[in-house]
């Protein structure tokens, strides 16, 4: 029996993982154990939100919580060295670019233990993102890669990697969209799902905002606000607010933009509708039907693409490009003329052509199980 660590850092990642522990649940020769590092507190981390995923609780939590770069770098690498040398791993497979991503990366090697990474190869260019720093630093020391796109292959074999180490698989993501959506389908929508749609026209839009580039700038949290507000004088525009956000939103003076939409529901024709967070299969049903999301979240990017919703992404680049080139996704910049301009366009049926990313089939993890069950048993 080989044992695999499965590391996630935040709710995000947990997405990622569980259809690869669920994946691996079928191959006998494979034990997946998942750890969790803590590294984001979120309360919406219950048992119930592990059931909705298809796995259990974590094997282990860490409880690392927030901090610096340099400290949750170094909570998460002592709490993970332990778990380590307890369960003795053959591999650990991290995913994404978060700082649980290069911190248990690290502590693997420094161990000689196999490293995968998930979702490797992805760049942005950007070395301002703590995230793309992440994921080169990820990369230089992992030993199996596991890609989305084939960009991402001829990212890590331009970096001198070894092709055959590079696997494109596709992407768990979007497996764990397909089985969440199949799960609302057959369950159908919560209660506050179903409020917060109830009385919205046929076509409206959604939008996310979290990153600091975004909101912690008030002029350009400003911009973005005014365009969205524009937006939505003709199209209602759901907005679940990120608490980081709401709080500039309130310190700016920018809440005089928005109408707060309650789960009793409120007057829908119109209007930047702000809500509270909502959880994945909330937010799921909701945006699922959407014409239009803005954002500037990566994860949204490649899950609106596999639908085919026009996606305006509030962004200068992305670590996603295949979203751009094949994909219904356009990166807008965070300039409002050209937000509009591209909301409008999508609002009005006028959006480019767009097609679902080579393997973005929904079978991604299990691609990863057989390579990894592969690799695994041909160590000596």
């Amino acid at each position: 029996m080989k044992t695999i660590l499965l590391v996630a850092g935040a709710r995000p990642n947990f997405m990622k993982i569980a259809p690869i522990l669920r994946a691996l649940k079928t191959h006998p020769n494979l034990r997946g154990l998942v750890v969790h590092t803590g590294q984001h507190y979120d309360h919406g981390m219950a048992g119930s939100f592990f059931e909705s995923l298809g796995i259990g609780e974590p094997d282990f939590n860490l409880g690392v919580g927030s901090g610096s770069h340099a400290a949750q770098t170094a909570k998460i690498m002592v709490a993970f060295e332990e778990v380590c040398e307890k369960t003795n791993p053959d591999m650990v497979l991290v995913v994404g670019d978060v700082n649980s991503t290069i911190a248990a990366g690290l502590v693997a090697k420094k161990q000689n233990v196999l490293l995968g990474h998930v979702e490797a190869g992805l760049r942005s260019r950007d070395r301002t993102m703590p995230e793309e720093i992440n994921r080169l630093a990820t990369d230089a020391i992992t030993d199996i890669f596991f890609t989305t796109e084939k960009e991402g292959t001829s990212n890590l074999v331009g970096e001198g990697q070894d092709s055959r180490k590079v696997h494109f698989v596709g992407h768990v993501m979007i497996d764990n969209l397909f089985y969440q959506l199949s799960k609302i389908n057959e369950s159908g929508p919560s209660e506050l799902a179903r409020s917060l749609c109830n009385g919205l026209p046929a076509a409206y839009a959604c939008l996310t905002l979290h990153r600091p580039s975004n909101v912690d700038n008030k002029e350009v949290l400003t911009g973005i606000i005014k365009a969205c507000k524009k937006l939505s004088e003709k199209t209602p525009v759901i907005f679940p607010c990120h608490p980081r956000t709401k709080k500039n939103i309130d310190a700016f003076g920018l809440s005089s933009f928005f109408s707060e939409i309650t789960a009793l529901g409120a007057d829908k024709k119109s209007g930047l509708l702000i809500t509270t967070p909502l959880g994945y299969d909330d937010f799921l049903y909701i945006f699922k039907n959407a014409r239009l999301m803005l954002t500037d979240s990566g994860g949204l990017q490649e899950e609106t693409t596999a639908l085919k919703i026009p996606c305006i992404t509030i962004r200068e680049n992305t670590e996603r490009p295949i979203t751009v080139e094949v994909g219904s996704n356009v990166l807008a910049g965070t300039k409002p003329e050209s937000i509009v301009e591209y909301g409008e366009k999508a609002l009005a049926g006028k959006w480019k052509k767009s097609s679902v990313p080579d393997k973005w089939d929904g079978k991604a993890s299990e691609r990863i199980a057989e390579i990894i069950d592969k690799e695994l048993h041909c160590q000596k």
